[in-house]
């Protein structure tokens, strides 16, 4: 899934202040322009305990293959992700276990995917998660299968930031900025 070029390069490329010396990971301008106020609220709640890295929203019926195979990524990168399908447990209250999960996150990240975009429309779970994380600036938008003009159609708040785009990196290449962005 996914498509693009794997390290993300481009001709207006640049290594932001978080990436080490030895990264190979690539930005755009664009990307790190978009993701500097993200890593500055990080670094801000670094001291708060027992956070995870991110809290993975997605649509339910992404669960087992795009948002699977981001939170796979992402945790293969070495980066905590609350993700609905491993950290509620059965028989425990939906809305409230994403609530406490949005709280103990340090950023949230928005798999956008044409489910996603109709989830939104139809004000469920996935819009409720959306609302809160649109209240805070620790929000990275990942657009995947779909396009940031039809993100803007349903969510002109969500669209009008920049984020991460499938159709330019794999999965496993934006587990990667993620993983460098978390990482304090």
């Amino acid at each position: 899934m996914g498509g693009g070029r794997s390290s993300g390069g481009s001709k207006n490329s640049t290594k932001p202040r978080w990436s080490r010396a030895s990264s190979t990971i690539i930005y755009t301008s664009e990307q790190v322009r978009t993701l500097t106020p993200i890593r500055e609220n990080i670094e801000r709640r670094s001291s708060v305990p027992e956070l995870r890295d991110v809290f993975l929203c997605h649509a339910w019926d992404d669960r087992k293959e795009a948002a699977k195979e981001l939170h796979d990524q992402l945790e293969a990168a070495g980066v905590s992700a609350w993700f609905s399908e491993k950290d509620v447990l059965l028989g425990s209250t939906l809305l409230r276990e994403i609530d406490k999960g949005l709280a103990k996150s340090r950023v949230g990240i928005v798999l956008v995917t044409p489910s996603l975009l109709r989830r939104v429309q139809g004000e469920g779970i996935a819009d409720k998660e959306l609302s809160a994380l649109l209240a805070r600036d620790l929000l990275v938008p990942i657009v995947h299968g779909t396009t940031y003009e039809a993100l803007r159609d349903v969510s002109p708040l969500l669209g009008s930031r920049s984020g991460l785009n499938t159709a330019e990196d794999t999965m496993a290449a934006i587990a990667a900025k993620i993983a460098e962005l978390v990482t304090l």
